[in-house]
């Protein structure tokens, strides 16, 4: 699998800073609900001084099962939450990342599980379909992404003007070679719905080492609540600098994070310990 291209936009000059929010969310399973929640944060992103924006996994739907997913599914490059995304991000001039939407998958009872980024323009310019899909069983706690999630292939990235932005989602975190498959970037996107059980154990140890062995930014957004359907996510959205230093969190509950990523603060962290210049394999 090869990388995207390392260049930016040729038309856009360096930025030495970029404000960005993350929206945590506790989703429903009415997508016309969360779909005004998600532009009320925004908003408030934006009221900040956002300039990217990303929303968590599922944030257009939590369903009471996971069949529910499937019925709202959308084709690719058409659809309401796709609509959405594309006039929030021209509307507030922003970057924004739809941290994971059903979209349509080969076969008719399952969906590819994507997130897409749209530029302030409007206009996507980057779609990733999860490549890890999550399975989980402990006592009476089961998740089987695999039986309506049809799993992609190639990892994704974007270019911004302040440098290459990563695309992940959820289950992915745990696998560290998909975000060396992506090559240098300055930022890495975890969109998010990990379960309270495993996020209490393992989400801030494996966002930090994702951002301290890829020296990059690190930016989290999580469902983080009990949903109507009962499942309890563990929310815990983060900013986390490329030494693994915690710049912003938020625990639980509906809100947003926000804090600034700076070009020097890159480059100090990669030029005292060079360690992606050290890579063998």
């Amino acid at each position: 699998m090869n990388p995207p291209s390392n260049k930016r936009p040729s038309d856009s000059p360096a930025a030495t800073s970029l404000r960005v929010a993350a929206v945590q969310m506790v989703s429903t399973p009415r997508v016309d609900d969360n779909l005004r929640t998600a532009a009320e944060r925004i908003g408030e992103a934006v009221a900040q001084g956002a300039k990217l924006v990303v929303l968590p996994e599922y944030f257009a739907i939590m369903g009471m099962s996971d069949a529910d997913k499937v019925r709202v599914r959308e084709e690719d490059g058409a659809g309401p939450i796709q609509d959405f995304l594309a006039n929030c991000a021209r509307e507030h001039g922003i970057w924004l990342i739809g941290g994971s939407l059903p979209l349509r998958a080969e076969r008719s009872d399952k969906v590819l599980n994507s997130s897409l980024a749209y530029n302030p323009q409007g206009q996507r310019v980057a779609r990733y379909d999860k490549i890890h899909l999550f399975g989980f069983r402990q006592e009476s706690e089961s998740y089987d992404e695999s039986a309506t999630i049809q799993a992609g292939a190639q990892p994704v990235a974007f270019s911004t003007p302040f440098g290459r932005v990563g695309l992940s989602i959820c289950y992915d975190l745990r696998f560290p070679e998909l975000y060396r498959a992506l090559g240098v970037t300055e930022l890495l996107l975890v969109p998010a719905a990990f379960t309270e059980t495993t996020g209490r154990a393992h989400w801030e140890i494996l966002l930090r080492a994702r951002a301290i062995e890829n020296q990059c930014y690190v930016l989290a957004a999580a469902q983080g609540g009990r949903h109507e359907n009962g499942r309890e996510t563990h929310g815990n959205s983060m900013l986390i600098d490329p030494w693994g230093e915690i710049l912003d969190r938020r625990l639980k509950g509906p809100g947003i994070i926000v804090g600034d990523l700076e070009q020097d603060r890159l480059s100090t962290v990669r030029a005292s310990l060079p360690a992606l210049k050290h890579r063998v394999m």
